[in-house]
């Protein structure tokens, strides 16, 4: 039996050794170097794979156009309902959120004080058709007789007067009567005279009735209380609000038992038959954009539910500062747009607020 060390192995030895898979140590004494190992090239190749995949696909989406996404918001008609005259709420029907009816009571304000000036002013209107009826029915024949035995008895004075006064100065110019009793019967002559004609005069009046002018002022009087009446009455049936339209309970500003007062907000109603879709859009991405025009856009709130709306307005929003004409580095200012824009088609779900997002490039090409 041979030593492994033993130099003098053969060679058929060492092969057999070798195709048997036992490792064999290097020869130190023969001097030569193991085979190189393999490198493993599989992984390598995927990586670079994968790298070059990503570089390309980030070429891609760089050189391809971005999508221009806008928001807008949804908008209804408001209406806010303010009291015309003050007081205390002393009904309120309505919650918020209740749908209500054109005419539908809103709100009842007590005001006793405001009947009670309606109440007076009727009162003066009848006392203003009484005194119009009373001269257009004339004197009556009552006053009227009365004035004419009046006028009978101061025509019998005055007869007296003038009979005393022609025997006194016959008298006096006889020496038969002092002068001092021809000038008191002179004096009462002409006191008798000025009772005749007074009463003449008081009786042509009865006769003749009211003049034209009387009888307008009366009228006059008559169209002032009625005018008084319906000043009074418009802010007494405005302590009744009622609904301007059919609409929805926004938002209420007054509770039952507050004092209101003329202007001050009482609730708001929102019209969610006429709700519109609004967008702020700088002058360039309105290029392209007229009335009429239609577009699709989505509703986040509704599920991304496409939705299409035409263009009923644009407007330019209002300046609330100096506006230049260029910079100073000759770029222009650019101002905002007021898009308004309806659904073709009722959405009863859409509510005022929701937000809605639309794709400008298709406009901007």
């Amino acid at each position: 039996m041979r030593d492994a060390d033993d130099p003098g192995k053969t060679g058929t030895e060492t092969g057999q050794a070798l195709a048997s898979g036992s490792p064999q140590a290097p020869d130190p004494k023969s001097g030569a170097s193991p085979p190189p190992a393999r490198v493993a090239r599989a992984p390598a190749i995927i990586v670079s794979l994968i790298i070059a995949a990503i570089v390309g696909l980030s070429l891609w989406y760089l050189v391809q156009p971005q999508p221009l996404v806008i928001q807008g918001e949804a908008d209804a008609t408001r209406i806010d309902i303010a009291a015309r005259v003050d007081g205390r709420v002393a009904k309120r029907p309505v919650e918020r959120g209740d749908n209500v009816a054109a005419g539908q009571l809103l709100y009842e304000i007590d005001n006793p004080e405001l009947v009670t000036k309606l109440r007076e002013a009727e009162a003066a209107l009848g006392v203003a058709n009484a005194d119009l009826a009373n001269i257009l029915a004339g004197t009556r024949a009552e006053v009227i007789a009365q004035k004419k035995a009046a006028l009978d008895s101061a025509n019998a004075d005055l007869i007296l007067a003038q009979q005393t006064y022609g025997r006194i100065k016959e008298l006096a110019g006889t020496g038969n009567a002092p002068l001092q009793r021809l000038d008191e019967v002179t004096n009462s002559l002409q006191v008798a005279q000025r009772g005749a004609d007074q009463a003449k005069l008081a009786y042509e009046e009865a006769v003749a009735g009211y003049t034209k002018e009387e009888r307008g002022i009366a009228r006059a009087n008559v169209v002032k209380a009625q005018a008084s009446i319906d000043t009074i009455k418009a802010d007494v049936d405005e302590l009744v609000v009622k609904a301007p339209i059919a609409a929805q309970v926004y938002q209420i500003g007054a509770e039952l038992g507050e004092y209101v007062s003329p202007g001050v907000p009482l609730l708001s109603l929102i019209d969610l038959g006429d709700v519109w879709l609004g967008f702020d859009l700088r002058e360039d991405l309105v290029k392209g954009l007229k009335v009429g025009d239609r577009f699709s856009m989505r509703v986040p709130a509704l599920g991304d539910r496409l939705i299409t709306a035409e263009i009923r307005l644009i407007e330019t929003k209002g300046e609330y500062a100096g506006w230049r004409a260029t910079r100073a580095t000759g770029d222009f200012d650019l101002r905002t747009f007021k898009v308004r824009a309806y659904p073709v088609e009722p959405i009863p779900e859409l509510r005022p607020g929701m937000s809605v997002y639309a794709d400008a490039t298709a406009w901007r090409r």
